[in-house]
C-alpha cells in the first residue's frame, strides 16, 4: 500500500479538524478527496506533507511511519497547491529550477528534470517568461511542473484547475492521466464533479472532519439510488402500451412525454428487456434509450447537503 491513514485525528484548540479518519491509496491509484469548504480536506493534506503535527492516529508513506521518516518519505511526495506558490522575480525556467533544487535534485539530473517537467507541462518554449506575462492556465501549468519536477511516485494536487480556460484545464487533465499511467498515484481534489467523474476510481467525501462515504464512483451512486430512470424515444406511439408497461414488475410510474416514454422502476428490477420486447411486440418502434443514473455531484449534494463550492 502507498499510502495508510488510520485514526487520524488534528485539533485546533477545541476545534476538531480531523476526527478519526482512515483510508488507504494503492500504487497507481488516482483518489478524489471531495468535501465542502472548512470539511477538512487541506488539514489532511497538511498532515500527508508534514506541515501539520497529527495529535493521534498514524500515516505511513511507502510502508515507513510519516513521523520518524520524514525527510525520506518528502521527496517522493509532489504537492500542488490551490493557491500559485511561484515566485514572480524568477522566470518559468529558474521557478522549477528552485523547486527542483528544494528536493535535492543537483547539477545535470536537475537541469534533466527541469526540461522535462516543463516540456510535460508545455512551457518550455516559454521558459525564460516571467510568471507575471503568464495567462491563468499557463501559471496554473507552470504550478504544476513545480510539484513534479523530481518525479514524486506520490502527488498531492488541491484544486489544480481552480479558475483556469477550458483549454488549460483538458492540458492539465490530460496530463494527470499520462502520469497515473506512468504508475504515478495522485490525491485529487477539485469543485468540478466532471473531472472527479473523469480521473478518480475511488472517491472520499468529509464532511465536519470525518468520512461520510467512500468507495468507487458506482458504488457512492448506488447508496443514494432507491430508483432507476428510463427515458425511451419512440415512433408511432400507442397510448395503450402505458397501462400495460405499468403492470411490469418494479414499474413505479410510465408517463408519456411527446415522442418519450418516461419509465421510474425499483432500484435492481432489472425489467427493461422485458419492457423493449413488450413495445417491439406492439410494432412501436425505438428510437433512443436514455438510462438516468445519479452522478458524483448529485452524490455529494445528497450525503452533505451542500454544493461542493460551499
Amino acid at each position: 500500500m502507498l499510502l495508510e491513514i488510520k485514526n487520524l485525528v488534528k485539533r485546533y484548540d477545541e476545534f476538531l479538524a480531523v476526527d478519526n479518519v482512515s483510508f488507504n491509496i494503492k500504487e497507481g491509484e488516482i483518489l478524489g478527496l471531495l468535501g465542502p469548504n472548512g470539511a477538512g480536506k487541506t488539514t489532511i493534506i497538511n498532515c500527508i506533507i508534514g506541515l501539520n503535527k497529527i495529535d493521534s492516529g498514524s500515516i505511513k508513506v511507502f510502508g515507513k511511519n510519516l513521523k520518524t521518516n520524514e525527510l525520506s518519505i518528502k521527496k517522493y511526495i509532489g504537492i500542488v497547491t490551490q493557491n500559485i506558490t511561484v515566485y514572480n522575480d524568477l522566470n518559468a525556467y529558474d521557478n522549477v529550477m528552485y523547486f527542483g533544487g528544494i528536493y535535492g535534485l543537483r547539477g545535470k539530473k536537475l537541469k534533466e528534470y527541469v526540461e522535462e517537467a516543463l516540456n510535460f507541462c508545455g512551457l518550455w518554449e516559454d521558459r525564460k517568461k516571467s510568471p507575471e506575462a503568464f495567462s491563468g492556465g499557463m501559471l496554473r501549468r507552470l504550478n504544476i511542473a513545480c510539484g513534479i519536477v523530481h518525479k514524486p511516485k506520490l502527488i498531492i494536487m488541491d484544486e489544480p484547475t481552480a479558475g483556469i480556460d477550458p483549454k488549460s484545464r483538458s492540458h492539465i487533465l490530460e496530463g494527470i492521466e499520462k502520469l497515473n499511467k506512468e504508475g504515478v498515484s495522485v490525491i485529487y481534489t477539485s469543485h468540478y464533479m466532471e473531472e472527479v467523474e473523469r480521473l478518480c476510481k475511488n472517491i472520499i467525501i468529509i464532511d465536519q472532519g470525518r468520512i461520510i462515504a467512500k468507495g468507487t464512483k458506482d458504488e457512492l451512486k448506488s447508496m443514494i439510488s432507491t430508483e432507476e430512470k428510463v427515458r425511451i424515444k419512440t415512433e408511432s406511439l400507442n397510448y395503450t402500451i402505458i397501462d400495460k408497461i405499468k403492470q411490469v414488475y418494479g414499474v413505479k410510474e410510465c408517463n408519456i412525454n411527446e415522442d418519450y416514454i418516461d419509465i421510474v422502476s425499483a432500484k435492481g428490477s432489472k425489467n427493461l428487456g422485458k419492457i423493449i420486447d413488450m413495445l417491439v411486440n406492439q410494432g412501436i418502434e425505438i428510437m433512443d434509450i436514455l438510462i438516468d443514473k445519479p452522478n458524483i455531484e448529485t452524490v455529494f449534494l445528497t450525503l452533505t447537503g451542500r454544493s461542493l463550492g460551499n
